[in-house]
């Protein structure tokens, strides 16, 4: 277990005291690549506006908050923002924030129960290649409606796609593992690259559909096994584009066994890369297992920590 208090001292109310952000770069070892999230450690005495507040001052896609356990089930409570809403689960940030506490305590392997708005969600530290390495146990995965006809040719518009660059036999679908995107396999990376979406068109969709997330996904054999390319946009939430992104690539696996793209016996892992078109690569390890009959998606990553913030309600915007 982490030792909390070598580093958490829960603040007085933010009016009274400065919060300290501090920014990691996740999905990637190398600062300026991957996805930056904010962090807040010692988030206690923050109320849901005070939080909501420092995510827009910070200005990173999304910020996680660090708050005691709220119960004997688990080891500690994390929430999350965007600059604009609280959204129930982030994957790049809940890889920052653990990474982060790894990082400060000096602990090199341990486990813990995490409770989010997607539910209590087991976490893991390990070192690999001397590297921390954060591994998260993402939500139970949910199927929801394959898009329409109507439905394609709306988001082939606000996608800038033709509908043959959409994938032969392969639905666009929304899956969740509590956050849900629309799953959009997708011909060649060269396609994907050269997507140049409609803000507005896919806001209108996502409001359709009741998803604000899109990933289109190139699935790619080219080196043998099996890894994917992708991108997401979010402009419903205000994220033009999310460099990398975990609550995609893990519903991007169970997507891939949902249509028989992988054949999973006992369990299988593989790369999900993103953020190249950003000029902020990083990589996303997705491992699918069952549990009897339940799909288990897990992802990892690795972080880095790029530096701090200090907020105060008088502080201006930082971007």
């Amino acid at each position: 277990m982490v030792r909390l208090s070598i580093y958490i001292a829960y603040c007085q109310p933010y009016s009274d005291k400065m919060v300290t952000i501090h920014i990691v770069d996740a999905f990637t070892d190398t600062p300026e690549t991957g996805n930056r999230a904010g962090v807040v450690l010692d988030a206690g005495a923050l109320n849901a506006t005070e939080m909501q507040d420092i995510a827009a001052f910070a200005g990173f896609s999304e910020t996680a908050f660090v708050l005691p356990a709220q119960g004997p089930d688990h080891d500690l409570q994390v929430r999350y923002f965007t600059p604009q809403i609280e959204v129930p689960i982030c994957g790049h940030a809940t890889i920052a924030t653990h990474y982060l506490r790894a990082l400060l305590a000096g602990d090199t392997s341990y486990s813990l129960n995490a409770l989010t708005g997607a539910g209590i969600l087991p976490v893991d530290i390990t070192t690999v290649n001397q590297e921390l390495r954060v591994s998260m146990t993402q939500g139970a995965v949910e199927y929801g409606p394959l898009l329409n006809n109507v439905e394609r040719v709306l988001l082939a518009a606000a996608l800038g796609l033709e509908q043959s660059d959409f994938v032969d036999g392969l639905p666009a679908q929304i899956v969740s593992t509590g956050h849900s995107k629309v799953i959009i396999p997708i011909q060649s990376r060269d396609v994907l690259d050269g997507l140049e979406p409609d803000a507005e068109k896919l806001a209108l969709l996502s409001k359709k559909i009741g998803c604000n997330g899109f990933f289109p996904v190139v699935l790619d054999r080219s080196g043998g096994e099996l890894e994917t390319y992708g991108r997401m946009f979010a402009p419903a939430i205000g994220i033009a584009e999310d460099p990398v992104t975990g609550n995609a690539n893990g519903p991007t696996g169970a997507y891939l066994v949902k249509h028989g793209i992988i054949q999973l016996a006992d369990s299988f892992s593989y790369q999900g890369h993103q953020g190249h078109k950003m000029g902020k690569p990083g990589t996303v390890f997705v491992t699918l297992s069952l549990n009897g009959e339940n799909l288990i998606v897990q992802i990892a990553g690795r972080a880095v920590r790029v530096g701090e913030l200090n907020y105060s309600p008088n502080a201006e915007q930082p971007h």
